[in-house]
């Protein structure tokens, strides 16, 4: 990107961050999508800063709460990880054994200069399953990730896949106007899988200022912030079928 491309943050979002955020939730195809988040590796932190974009501490503290074990010792995916700001706030609440994925090649470059993950790689959820054995991970987190055009809600099953029975995963959504009908979406594989007996919901919290809007039209009640939600579930054990 050109330089000064990261303008310091003032009281209204600056143009070019409304763009950038505007850009990958714009409905582009995953190639463009990943190239565009490599594009914006450089800037992403600066411009999530001035977006006050809460997600990743909410979810960090949903998990640590529901979380009954000593964290240093679990296993964590930390699935669209982006640059690591969810691992920056794990970290923090006692998680060391951090792995991350994300389908940006330029987001894991930054990823890997925290030096919070023992492991990164790339993978395009959704699209392809998860590098990882079933039954491998103790949390999986996905945040942010979850909306139009990103990752699908199908892909779901794909994270209870790899996570223990008796694990937490932690996802997030956004409740602004043009993600509502991907949000009931989820919500409805959300409900069939707990309906089915797969796993349990923790919580599921409504945050009203998850982080500033891009637009009016996407603001909640013109409070220029949109909402958003923290689910955590729990893989239910796998009970053993009665003999006779």
């Amino acid at each position: 990107g050109a330089r000064g491309a990261c303008p310091a943050r003032g009281m209204r979002l600056p143009a070019a961050v409304r763009e950038r955020v505007a850009a990958v939730h714009g409905g582009a195809g995953l190639p463009e999508l990943f190239r565009l988040y490599d594009g914006w590796a450089a800037c992403y932190e600066q411009d999530v800063a001035a977006l006050e974009y809460r997600a990743p501490h909410l979810a960090a503290a949903s998990l640590a709460f529901a979380f009954p074990a000593p964290p240093a010792e679990a296993r964590l995916l930390d699935v669209a990880c982006g640059t690591g700001l969810v691992a920056r706030e794990l970290h923090r609440r006692g998680f060391r054994c951090l792995h991350g994925m994300d389908g940006s090649a330029g987001m894991l470059e930054r990823a890997r200069s925290t030096g919070l993950y023992r492991e990164l790689r790339q993978c395009v959820l959704g699209r392809e399953a998860l590098p990882a054995p079933a039954e491998h991970y103790d949390a999986v987190t996905v945040v942010g990730a979850l909306g139009e055009g990103q990752v699908p809600s199908a892909a779901v099953p794909e994270l209870l896949r790899v996570t223990k029975p008796g694990g937490f995963l932690c996802l997030t959504t956004r409740s602004n106007p043009s993600n509502l009908r991907y949000k009931a979406e989820l919500e409805a594989a959300l409900q069939e899988l707990e309906r089915q007996g797969a796993w349990q919901q923790v919580l599921a919290q409504e945050v009203e200022r998850w982080e500033k809007a891009t637009s009016e039209k996407e603001s909640t009640r013109s409070t220029g912030y949109i909402s958003g939600v923290v689910y955590v579930y729990r893989k239910c054990p796998v009970l053993p079928l009665e003999e006779g």
